[in-house]
C-alpha cells in the first residue's frame, strides 16, 4: 500500500535517513555515504565539498521538514586549504557546488526552515562557506524563531563586520543561544563593538529578570537565566586593541558570560593590560584566551592568565580552553597537494611554526638541539623546563624549509643546522636519560603528595592546638569564678537569714527584759546569765555588723575576705552563746512548773 506524501513528511520529520533514502530514490540517485555517516548518533555531520549538485536535492529536503537532529554541521574546507596553498598558483583547485549563491542560499533556507520546525536542534556549524547577506538574512529569521538552538558556529565564513551586524540581530533578541563561535571571519574592531553591544543588551535583560526573581526575599538564579555565556572571535587578527576595550567596557560589570576566546587576534600589550585590569572588578570570567598574539610580552600574558585561573579556581566552570591549531593538518594538505603535482621538480621556502610540545631554536643559538632529536627525547638543552613550556605556549619559532618533489619520491629536508658529532645523543644515552626523567618525576609526585599531607596535619595540628587553647582559658576563667564563690558564698551572707537572726535576737532581748520587769530576775541569774553576758547580747556591735552585712559590698578584694571571716566568726560566737543561754532558761522555768508566764508577752 503506498503511502500518502503528507503521511510519509511527518515520518520523515522524525527520520531523517528514511526520507533521505526516499527521496534519493524517487529522484533515481544514490544516497551519499558521507551524510549518513553519523546519523545513528542524531547528528548530521559531513564536508559538502565532494557533492555534487544532484545529491544536494534530497538533502536539503530531508534537512528542512527534519525535527529530530540535535547537531548539524557543514564544514567545507575549500577555503581554509586554498588560503594554506596559496603559493601554488599553477594548480587551479574546483570551486565546490556548495560555494555557489544559489546553494548557499538554498542551505540557509533549509536550515532556516529546520531552525523554526526543530525543538530539537541544539548545535549549528557552517563552517567555510561563502555566506552573502542575503544567506545570512534569511538564517537570521530562522535563529529568532528557533526554541531550542544553544551553540552558533560560522568558522572561517568570511561574513566580516556587515554580515555579523546581521547575525547579531537575531542572537541579540534569542533566549536559547549560549554560545557562538566566529573564528577567522574577517571580523574588524567594528564587529567587536557589535558583540559588545549584545553582551550589554544580554546585561540588561539578566538583571531585569534577576530583580524580579529576587522579589519578596526570594534568591535569583544566576545560572539558569539564558543569554550569551561564550563569544570565540580567534584569527581575527583586525580586531586589535580597540575591538580588546570595547569588549572590555562590557565585560567589568557583567557576570553572566564565562568564556572569551582571542586567539591570534592582533592584540598589544595595551590591549592586555586593559584586559587585566578588567579582570579586577570581573571574577566570573573562567577564561580569556589571548594565546597567539606575538605582540603581547609573555610576563603580561602570564599576570592575565593568573588573574583568569584565580576566577576558575573559585567557580565550577563547565567552559574549557580551546586547543590552538596544530600545523600539521597544514602540512598534511600540502603533502597531498604535492601527490597530485608529482612529476613537477617545485623548491617551497615557508615558515614552519613550533608545536605545542617542541620547539625548534635557529642554528648557533645556546643550547641548540636539532628538531628530530627533540621531538625523539621530548627534552630541551640549556632551558628550565617552564621556561620552555611558556615559550611554547605562545610563541612561534620559525625556521626554513625546503621541499623537493620528483616523479618517484618526495623528500623533506631541513635546511637547519647540521649538528656536530658532540651535540648528537645514542639510543643508549637517550635510554638512559629516559629512564632517569622517569625516576624523578616519580620521586617529585611522591614528594608532593607528602608535602600536601604535611600541610593537611599540619594545618589540622594548628586548629587543634587553638581549640585547646580556647579550652584552657575557658576552664580556667570558670575555675577562678568558682574560687571566689567559694569564698564568698555563706549561709550567713543571704540577707533573709540575717535578718531572721537579728530579729531573733531582739525578740529575745524583749522577753529579757520582761523578766526584768516582772521581777524575775532571779532566774536569769539561776541560768547563769549575769550582766556581762548581758552586756555581751546587747553589745552594739553584733547589731551593727549584722547592719552592715545587709550592705552592698563594693571592695572585692583580700580585705573584704578578712572582713567577712571576722564577721562569720563573731556572729558564730554570739549564735553558740545565745542557744546556750535559752537552753539554760528553759532548764531553770522546767525546774518551777508552778511559774506561769503571760503567753502575750511571750
Amino acid at each position: 500500500m503506498m503511502l500518502e506524501p503528507a503521511q510519509i513528511r511527518r515520518r520523515g520529520a522524525q527520520d531523517f535517513e528514511g526520507y533521505y533514502d526516499h527521496v534519493c530514490a524517487a529522484q533515481g540517485s544514490a544516497p551519499v555515504r558521507v551524510v549518513k555517516a553519523s546519523l545513528s548518533r542524531g547528528m548530521l555531520e559531513f564536508n559538502p565539498d565532494h557533492i555534487s549538485l544532484t545529491d544536494w536535492t534530497p538533502i536539503l529536503s530531508a534537512l528542512a521538514i527534519n525535527k529530530h537532529l540535535q547537531h548539524v554541521a557543514v564544514k567545507s574546507c575549500h577555503l581554509t586549504s586554498t588560503a594554506a596553498q596559496s603559493s601554488y598558483r599553477s594548480h587551479k583547485k574546483k570551486t565546490p557546488v556548495i560555494h555557489s549563491k544559489n546553494m548557499t542560499f538554498q542551505l540557509c533556507k533549509a536550515v532556516q526552515k529546520c531552525l523554526c520546525e526543530s525543538s530539537s536542534l541544539k548545535t549549528l556549524q557552517l563552517h567555510g562557506l561563502p555566506l552573502r547577506e542575503r544567506d545570512l538574512t534569511v538564517l537570521t529569521k530562522g535563529l529568532a524563531k528557533s526554541v531550542s538552538l544553544e551553540h552558533l558556529s560560522l568558522a572561517h565564513c568570511p561574513i566580516a563586520d556587515q554580515g555579523l551586524e546581521v547575525i547579531c540581530q537575531s542572537v541579540k533578541y534569542s533566549s536559547t543561544i549560549k554560545t557562538v563561535d566566529f573564528t577567522s571571519c574577517n571580523i574588524t574592531w567594528q564587529g567587536a563593538e557589535h558583540m559588545a553591544n549584545i553582551i550589554k543588551h544580554h546585561a540588561m535583560r539578566r538583571h531585569s529578570t534577576a530583580w524580579v526573581e529576587t522579589l519578596r526575599y526570594r534568591r535569583a538564579e544566576f545560572e539558569a537565566m539564558s543569554g550569551l555565556r561564550r563569544i570565540t572571535l580567534n584569527d581575527n587578527i583586525l580586531i586589535g586593541d580597540r575591538g580588546v576595550m570595547a569588549l572590555s567596557r562590557e565585560l567589568t560589570e557583567d557576570l553572566w558570560v564565562k568564556a572569551v576566546d582571542l586567539q591570534r587576534c592582533g592584540i598589544s600589550n595595551e590591549g592586555a593590560q586593559v584586559l587585566e585590569q578588567m579582570l579586577q572588578s570581573n571574577s566570573t570570567l573562567c577564561v580569556l584566551d589571548i594565546r597567539r598574539n606575538p605582540l603581547i610580552d609573555n610576563n603580561v600574558v602570564k599576570a592575565v592568565l593568573k588573574r583568569v585561573l584565580i576566577n576558575a579556581k573559585s567557580h565550577d566552570s563547565q567552559y574549557l580552553w580551546l586547543k590552538p591549531p596544530s600545523p600539521k593538518s597544514a602540512l598534511d594538505q600540502s603533502r597531498q597537494l604535492r601527490r597530485k603535482n608529482a612529476g613537477k621538480a617545485t623548491y617551497r621556502i615557508s615558515s614552519r611554526r613550533s608545536s605545542s610540545v617542541n620547539s625548534v631554536w635557529r642554528p648557533g643559538s645556546v643550547g641548540y638541539v636539532p628538531w628530530r632529536t627533540a621531538a625523539r627525547a621530548g627534552l630541551q638543552r640549556g632551558a628550565s623546563q617552564a621556561d620552555g613550556l611558556t615559550d611554547q605556549s605562545f610563541q612561534n619559532a620559525s625556521s626554513v624549509r625546503v621541499t623537493v618533489e620528483t616523479e618517484t619520491e618526495s623528500e623533506e629536508v631541513d635546511a637547519a643546522y647540521v649538528p656536530s658529532p658532540q651535540e648528537k645523543i645514542t639510543s643508549y644515552q637517550f635510554r638512559r636519560v629516559q629512564r632517569e626523567n622517569n625516576r624523578i618525576q616519580v620521586e617529585l609526585e611522591e614528594c608532593r603528595l607528602r608535602l600536601a599531607e604535611e600541610r593537611n596535619n599540619r594545618l589540622k595540628t594548628n586548629s587543634r592546638l587553638v581549640e585547646l587553647e580556647l579550652e584552657n582559658e575557658r576552664l580556667r576563667s570558670l575555675n577562678q569564678s568558682l574560687s571566689e564563690a567559694h569564698l564568698s558564698a555563706s549561709v550567713l551572707e543571704d540577707e533573709h537569714v540575717l535578718e531572721s537572726i537579728e530579729s531573733s535576737f531582739q525578740k529575745f532581748h524583749a522577753f529579757l527584759d520582761l523578766l526584768k520587769d516582772a521581777g524575775l530576775g532571779q532566774f536569769a541569774s539561776m541560768a547563769g546569765i549575769d550582766q556581762s553576758d548581758f552586756g555581751l547580747l546587747a553589745h552594739p556591735q553584733l547589731s551593727s555588723t549584722l547592719t552592715e552585712r545587709t550592705r552592698t559590698h563594693a571592695d572585692r578584694g583580700n580585705q573584704r575576705n578578712e572582713e567577712r571571716r571576722e564577721s562569720n566568726q563573731q556572729r558564730q560566737t554570739s549564735l553558740n552563746l545565745s542557744q546556750g543561754l535559752i537552753q539554760n532558761l528553759l532548764l531553770t522555768l522546767k525546774t518551777f512548773p508552778g511559774l506561769i508566764l503571760n503567753r502575750k508577752c511571750l
